[in-house]
């Protein structure tokens, strides 16, 4: 068996059913978890979990990089020659983001030059729109245009850009039915539904949108199973809960979910290598140890899952050598996952790093300067 609250192995399967029949529960998990059938002649007992498709660790140490990682981060995109350098242009506004959050969760915000980025944010304001890009020269996207709002909150210089443009631009992104267009090529997403309120929060401009409608929008995208999709009866998936999730953070609407049955299936989504997937049938990755931990952190169910399983298989998933987390064990690191990889061992209560903020994906301190104060579900 597997601890905590996850999956059981396959030989164990028809007692489990029977055992959650005799229970009235969904599963015989060692918590015991109170939710409820969905019929009398078809229990919710779920087989998500009962997947053939993970990895194996090899992590002999608890140790966590720390020095190396501070290098990694800090040493990248140094060589503007190199080539993974110049193929990540398009979403480099994200990558300064990843890394800043990743070296203020390490206490070493003051190897990057503070002075540097804020010019080159200042550079990737679109005089029209109003809107961010990833760098000079490309269209604006709501999804650069938080990272640059981000960065910027914690360097204390949101002076440095066009708020009311940046208002202006969110709004205007707005569709009839509440959702978000992520640019002006319109395409329709839950993950930018999350962007606008983190975003409007972030600055003081909540009030620019239609809130009722964006919450109707967003529980719109809610599933049978608990979780949420990209749009109505989209799959759901851990990213885009995190997505939701936050959003009713943000919005104080978390009373709108059903918490017990989408915890559940974040919950499904452990492997017995401890890492956690994006949906069913799918390999662990590093980045749904942050997408799923901070939904379970903002719904109060962090305690469901096997924190130290998890923890082993987000260490192992470090390079040795050049510091850095990759998506898995034994593949190249990037910096978008040690930022999440750091995160989530943030959420565990990793002391050696500063708390993070489940919602926003900054450090806690940041959002307390701010005033700010996303809901957080207690049981």
């Amino acid at each position: 068996l597997q601890t905590g609250h996850s999956c059981l192995t396959r030989s164990y399967e028809k007692s489990r059913t029977k055992l959650a029949q005799s229970h009235n529960i969904c599963c015989c998990c060692t918590r015991n978890c109170p939710i409820k059938y969905c019929s009398p002649r078809k229990p919710a007992v779920s087989r998500m979990a009962f997947t053939s498709n993970d990895v194996t660790i090899n992590n002999d140490s608890r140790e966590l990089y720390f020095d190396k990682h501070v290098d990694y981060i800090a040493n990248h995109g140094n060589d503007k020659n190199d080539y993974e350098y110049c193929m990540t242009e398009f979403l480099r506004m994200s990558g300064i983001y990843w890394g800043v959050t990743g070296l203020d969760l390490m206490n070493k915000l003051d190897r990057l030059d503070k002075q540097l980025i804020v010019d080159f944010i200042k550079k990737c304001q679109c005089p029209v729109t109003g809107g961010i890009a990833a760098c000079d020269g490309h269209d604006p996207h709501i999804l650069y245009t938080l990272s640059a709002v981000q960065i910027l909150i914690i360097y204390e210089r949101l002076d440095a850009i066009d708020v009311d443009q940046i208002a202006k631009y969110v709004a205007s992104l707005q569709q009839l039915d509440g959702s978000f267009f992520g640019d002006k090529w319109g395409e329709v997403d839950t993950r930018f539904s999350f962007c606008a309120v983190a975003i409007l929060s972030l600055i003081g401009r909540m009030d620019e949108i239609d809130l009722e409608k964006a919450v109707n929008f967003v529980m719109s995208c809610c599933n049978s199973d608990g979780g949420f999709g990209s749009k109505p009866n989209a799959e759901s998936h851990a990213g885009l809960i995190y997505c939701c999730v936050g959003f009713l953070s943000i919005t104080d609407q978390l009373h709108r979910l059903d918490c017990d049955r989408l915890a559940w299936w974040l919950c499904e989504r452990q492997l017995p290598s401890g890492g956690l997937n994006g949906r069913p049938e799918k390999l662990p990755d590093v980045c749904y140890s942050w997408w799923v931990l901070a939904s379970l952190t903002i719904i109060g169910r962090l305690h469901w899952i096997s924190s130290e399983r998890l923890e082993n298989f987000i260490l192992s998933c470090q390079d040795s050598e050049t510091g850095g987390f990759a998506d898995r064990t034994g593949n190249l690191p990037d910096i978008f996952h040690t930022l999440f990889g750091l995160g989530a061992l943030s959420l565990l209560g990793d002391k050696r790093l500063k708390p993070v903020n489940p919602t926003y994906c900054m450090p806690e301190y940041v959002i307390k300067r701010c005033n700010l104060k996303p809901k957080v579900m207690v049981l």
